[in-house]
C-alpha cells in the first residue's frame, strides 16, 4: 500500500486520468474526487465558440474546483486516502491558454479574492501522450462535446502541460508515458504502474515502458 494519502492524476484531455483515477481509488480502497465537466454549463459551448465562452467555462472550473477541495479539508483529508482526477493549479494552466489578457486579469483578480489554500497532493501523476493519440482517444470514447475539439487547441494544450511540469516542484511527481500502456483496460499494466506510484517517494520520477515489455 502507498504511503500517499492523496494523489492527483493529471494530463490533458483524452490522455484517460479520470478512468485511471476510478481505477486506482478502487484499487487503493480511497475516495474518489472528479472533475466534474458535465456539470459546466458552458464547456459545450466553449469547445464550439472558445473565443466567446472561454471566460465563463474557466471560472465555473475554478469554482467548482476550489468548492470540491474545501470539502476535503473540511473532512480532514488526511484521514483517509483519496484519488483526484485534477491538480488545482492546473486552473491557471487553462486559464493561460484559453483567456485574452483583458479576461486572464478579470480571472487573476478574482482568484486572489478567494480565501483558500489548496492542499497540496502527496503525489501528482502526470499522463503523457501525443496529440494523435489524444485524438484517437477522444473519439473513440464518443463524448458529444469533446468532438469539436481542434486539434490545434489540444497542441497548445500539451505544449502548456509540458511546460507547467517541467516547472512543477511542490510534491513528488511521476511522469508517465501513457501512449504505449493501457492501465485502464490491461492489468498487467496497472500494476505494473501501480508499482511505480508504490515506489515513488520524492522528487522526479519517469515511467516509460518499451511497448515490446509489455506485449
Amino acid at each position: 500500500m502507498t504511503v500517499s494519502r492523496y494523489i492527483a492524476i493529471e494530463g490533458p484531455i483524452g490522455v484517460g486520468k479520470t478512468s485511471l483515477a476510478r481505477k486506482l481509488a478502487g484499487e487503493l480502497d480511497g475516495e474518489l474526487v472528479l472533475e466534474e465537466a458535465d456539470a459546466n454549463p458552458f464547456l459545450d459551448r466553449f469547445y464550439q465558440d472558445p473565443r466567446g465562452a472561454a471566460l465563463p467555462a474557466q471560472l465555473f472550473f475554478m469554482f467548482q474546483r476550489v468548492r470540491q477541495l474545501e470539502q476535503l479539508v473540511q473532512a480532514d483529508m488526511f484521514s483517509d486516502m483519496r484519488v483526484a482526477d485534477f491538480l488545482m493549479a492546473k486552473d491557471h494552466l487553462f486559464a493561460e491558454i484559453t483567456l485574452d489578457r483583458d479576461e486572464l486579469l478579470l480571472y487573476e483578480q478574482i482568484y486572489s479574492t478567494l480565501d483558500f489554500n489548496p492542499p497540496v497532493p502527496d503525489l501528482v501523476v502526470y499522463l503523457q501522450a501525443p496529440v494523435d493519440t489524444l485524438l484517437f482517444r477522444i473519439a473513440r470514447r464518443g463524448i458529444r462535446y469533446e468532438q469539436d475539439i481542434k486539434r490545434r487547441y489540444l497542441e497548445r494544450l500539451t505544449d502548456a502541460y509540458s511546460q507547467f511540469f517541467h516547472q512543477y516542484d511542490e510534491s513528488p511527481l511521476l511522469i508517465v508515458n501513457a501512449a504505449t500502456i493501457d492501465p485502464v483496460n490491461n492489468d498487467e499494466h496497472f500494476h505494473l504502474l501501480l508499482d511505480e506510484i508504490n515506489n515513488t517517494r520524492g522528487g522526479r520520477q519517469f515511467f516509460n515502458p518499451l511497448v515490446s515489455a509489455l506485449a
